[in-house]
């Protein structure tokens, strides 16, 4: 049996033509989080966000009020525990190349507001 884990997890809408800014912003952060020590970083694009109607479950499309224009993105970041990832998040927020001064007054590339966002713990890793 794994060892419990904890994860960050994150569901949000992008509009399409963001997409490449999304994208190089992810890989960035995903380079900071994996020095600080984060076990995993992952980021996805819905591809089969409609599978979900046939089984009656709410799809991601419409829990995040999907627009025609934008993409899902669903992501996660994998830590030991809730207490190493809250040392990790400390240093992640404290590194240099998550505030840099270029980017200081530009837009994030997703409406924030939309973004969905908690803290598990596991209970089942195989």
């Amino acid at each position: 049996m794994k060892q419990k884990q904890y994860v960050d997890g994150y569901v949000l809408a992008i509009p399409k033509k963001n997409l490449k800014i999304y994208k190089k912003m992810a890989q960035k952060g995903g380079s900071v989080w994996m020095k600080h020590g984060a076990l995993q970083y992952v980021e996805c694009i819905g591809e089969d966000l409609e599978s979900a109607k046939k089984w009656g479950c709410l799809p991601f499309p419409k829990m995040i009020k999907q627009k025609p224009s934008e993409i899902v993105v669903f992501a996660y970041v994998m830590y030991k525990s809730r207490k190493h990832r809250d040392s990790v998040n400390a240093k992640v927020m404290k590194d240099p190349l998550m505030h840099p001064e270029k980017h200081k007054n530009q837009p994030m590339p997703f409406e924030m507001k939309r973004m969905a966002v908690g803290g598990f713990e596991t209970i089942v890793n195989q």
